[in-house]
């Protein structure tokens, strides 16, 4: 009789580190990259001393001027934007396509990837997995915005259905999706 119960059980019965890993790994919120929007041309004073556009200067990838604020745009002062000749070396082979008269472009940066899953809490058909996980760049571009040591504890709410565990991807109850947890995520200290 045993041998039939653990017949008709499947791997995704059993709530392990190693399921609830992939599971998280292959959720579309977690699989998305992050995108990182180059604004070329007009920008106002906000958006030239952002911490990203601090970085792409002090690489040499972006150059600015002074100017006046186009209507729309503000806080003054405001600065054309144009990328260095090394800037256009890093940045043309990332840039698939720009339509035309676009003062912004996305280029994909960096992913997720999970560092440990540090614990899992079962009530039910719920569980809480909390884990651990790091953005991985994938480009230089990547490299320069998102620092691989700053790891972030995040804690999902998953589910128990008939064809086994999933990750909650609309709210239930009280719990958070994944998305939502990854937008919460804190950093902690390597």
């Amino acid at each position: 009789m045993f041998l039939l119960f653990l017949l008709s059980c499947s791997p995704r019965d059993f709530l392990t580190r190693r399921l609830a890993a992939d599971l998280i790994t292959n959720a579309p919120p977690f699989r998305d990259p992050q995108l990182f929007w180059l604004r070329t041309g007009a920008v106002s004073n906000r958006d030239f001393n952002s911490p990203e556009s601090l970085v792409l200067r002090h690489r040499g990838w972006i150059i600015g001027t002074q100017q006046a604020c186009p209507p729309g745009v503000e806080p003054a002062p405001c600065w054309d934007v144009l990328l260095s000749p090394i800037g256009v070396d890093v940045f043309s082979p990332l840039i698939s396509s720009a339509p035309s008269g676009s003062a912004a472009v996305s280029v994909r940066a960096a992913r997720r990837e999970i560092v440990a899953i540090t614990g899992i809490t079962k009530a039910g058909a719920y569980a809480d997995v909390e884990f651990i996980w790091h953005w991985v760049a994938l480009n230089p571009v990547g490299a320069a915005l998102y620092d691989e040591g700053v790891h972030y504890r995040t804690v999902v709410a998953f589910r128990a259905y008939d064809d086994g565990w999933r990750v909650i991807d609309k709210p239930v109850r009280h719990d958070q999706n994944l998305e939502d947890a990854l937008h919460n995520s804190e950093p902690i200290a390597p």
